[in-house]
């Protein structure tokens, strides 16, 4: 699903919110999440999942093209874990379509 895609999904659901209202709704959420990584916080919404920073530390990479060393720097990236209820939703839903694919 795309940003668009679920814009689209929230207009549909609430036949009184406007497009725009949607889109700035989802513009907010997705910026509060990012702000909260950028400051090393944890962002937690409970019933999907949550976001925190990894730490990766430096190390010796490869250029792909030359083969030559290559020092990549230590850096922060941010993680998803899914909530219980997100797996819980998913994994039904695959065995679902696994059963569907052999009938």
């Amino acid at each position: 699903m795309t940003r668009s895609n679920l814009i689209e999904a929230l207009t549909y659901r609430f036949a009184n919110l406007m497009a725009t209202d949607a889109e700035i709704a989802v513009k907010v959420i997705i910026e509060a999440i990012g702000n909260a990584l950028s400051k090393g916080d944890r962002v937690e919404i409970r019933g999907f999942g949550s976001f925190s920073l990894n730490y990766r530390p430096p190390r010796k990479g490869r250029n792909p093209k030359s083969g030559e060393a290559v020092s990549v720097p230590a850096k922060y990236v941010p993680h998803f874990k899914a909530g219980k209820e997100m797996r819980e939703c998913v994994d039904q839903s695959v065995e679902h379509e696994k059963l569907l694919r052999v009938a």
